[in-house]
């Protein structure tokens, strides 16, 4: 039995992407609109949102510019989804920025901003739109987090367990919530070619497009599935590490890393 309701047909689906500007946002933002849903577009960057926007009818796409840290803001946006839709049926959480951070240079005021973004922001979300989608019964929301989250790893002091809070808040969630009939997704990317990845000067393994992020995001829900994971043949492997005791995980990290 799928963990999720799977979503098959898009049209007409009212979905609202928060981070949508760039990367796997952006891209998803496209391929949703290519399938027949509502969108609509948050990010601090408006511009962009609505360079994107001019792409499609105007009457598919709402543009909503926002920093996802401000919770004012995140209710005056969803007050006027609220009158202008009624409703919404998918709410994905894709805001975030990254850090390469290791104990060697760690910078707190980064490390408070990152975590503002990846933990505080998410939960600023829930408190704005949960009470509205328990009342109708109906609806769902996608946090997306990483693989980073799985374990600790090395050059991700504040990431990897910025990300690791949002996996379990979505398990959390998931346990609360899908018993009054509300959809609950996990997005756990592996290596995606996106203008915050581009900071990184290390390989990354198994690395793909934006675009095809997309595409693996629409088969998770289509599949109904709870976490949508990606890319496989990566992500995979480090579901298997995850299993290991720490005196095994911490030589094979420190011999794949070093």
């Amino acid at each position: 039995m799928p963990l999720n309701t799977p979503i098959r047909d898009w049209t007409g689906k009212r979905v609202w992407i928060i981070g949508a500007s760039t990367g796997i946002g952006a891209s998803l933002a496209r391929v949703l609109l290519q399938a027949g849903s509502r969108l609509a577009l948050s990010a601090r960057r408006g511009e962009l949102l609505q360079s994107m926007a001019a792409e499609f009818p105007a009457e598919n796409v709402a543009v909503l510019p926002l920093d996802v840290t401000d919770g004012d803001a995140l209710k005056s946006a969803w007050r006027t989804l609220r009158d202008r839709w009624g409703g919404c049926d998918l709410i994905v959480v894709m805001a975030g920025d990254y850090v390469p951070m290791s104990s060697f240079n760690l910078d707190q005021q980064a490390a408070e901003h990152l975590l503002r973004v990846k933990l505080h922001a998410p939960l600023q979300v829930l408190e704005c739109v949960l009470p509205d989608l328990l009342a109708a019964g109906a609806g769902g929301l996608a946090l997306v987090s990483s693989v980073a989250g799985y374990r600790g790893l090395p050059r991700s002091l504040v990431y990897g367990p910025g990300k690791a809070a949002v996996i379990n808040l979505a398990e959390s969630l998931y346990l609360e919530v899908r018993p009054r009939g509300l959809g609950v997704w996990l997005i756990n990317p592996g290596f995606v070619a996106t203008p915050l990845t581009a900071q990184n000067d290390f390989p990354m393994p198994c690395l793909i497009t934006a675009e095809e992020a997309a595409r693996e995001i629409l088969r998770g829900f289509a599949r109904g599935e709870f976490e949508i994971h990606f890319p496989k043949r990566f992500t995979r492997t480090l579901k298997l590490l995850r299993l290991l005791p720490y005196r095994l995980y911490f030589a094979l990290v420190r011999r794949i890393t070093q």
